[in-house]
């Protein structure tokens, strides 16, 4: 299976638990390719500098960078495709424009509007339930671990 994670997924993944997180370590399994794009590489390292998280990354004793790179080493790069406006918030077209490159099955968002899109040229754009649900890891199962 092959994913594109939205930025708003991997800053959750990375800073807390829960069901992003779950994820992540779900697509680290054989046969799950994880895949991003300088931009939202770019988006991410912005997002992970904002005072807001410090606090939530010291906790990690990691630096935004070091998260960055992390989550860099477990993916692959691909340039995005250029799409025509997709999405109802046009920023929201390089996450879509990644996964056609990457080729993705899902392209997994908590973004409302970019989950309004739900389908586009055969990509789904699923939230981070229904990801998992794909992996058949039944949620309610983990949470009882």
């Amino acid at each position: 299976m092959r994913l594109v994670l939205d930025t708003n997924i991997v800053v959750s993944a990375l800073l807390w638990k829960g069901a992003p997180r779950r994820l992540l370590r779900a697509a680290a399994g054989e046969n799950v390719f994880l895949f991003f794009s300088p931009p939202l590489l770019d988006e991410l390292t912005d997002v992970l500098s904002h005072g807001k998280f410090k606090k939530q990354i010291a906790a990690l004793c990691l630096s935004s960078t070091q998260l960055v790179e992390t989550y860099a080493r477990r993916a692959e790069m691909v340039e995005p495709t250029a799409v025509p406006r997709v999405a109802p918030d046009p920023d929201d077209d390089v996450v879509i424009g990644t996964a056609l490159a990457a080729k993705a099955d899902l392209l997994v968002t908590g973004d409302r509007a970019l989950l309004s899109v739900a389908k586009y040229e055969g990509l789904r754009i699923v939230t981070v339930r229904e990801a998992l649900d794909a992996f058949a890891l039944g949620v309610a199962h983990e949470e009882c671990r």
